[in-house]
């Protein structure tokens, strides 16, 4: 019995996967790229913030803090 629930299961997962999915509309070429863009930087605002948890030295602490400021207001021009 247990053998017949499982095989059902491992059924519907492979229909699941073959199913096509429900895709949002298709971007144009300038909003995958501002898409990427963000991802990108939201990326590295992340490293960055990472690191300055981290940071001991004064000096790498402004660097990082300066990084995530520009960072932040590249964000903002990207959203703008």
């Amino acid at each position: 019995m247990a053998r017949g629930w499982e095989s059902k299961s491992v059924e519907a997962q492979q229909d699941a996967a073959d199913a096509p999915r429900a895709k949002g509309p298709a971007l144009t070429p300038e909003q995958a790229a501002r898409k990427a863009e963000h991802a990108t930087l939201m990326l590295a605002r992340t490293r960055a913030l990472a690191d300055l948890q981290t940071a001991c030295v004064p000096a790498h602490r402004a660097m990082l803090e300066q990084a995530i400021a520009d960072l932040d207001r590249q964000l903002g021009e990207l959203l703008s």
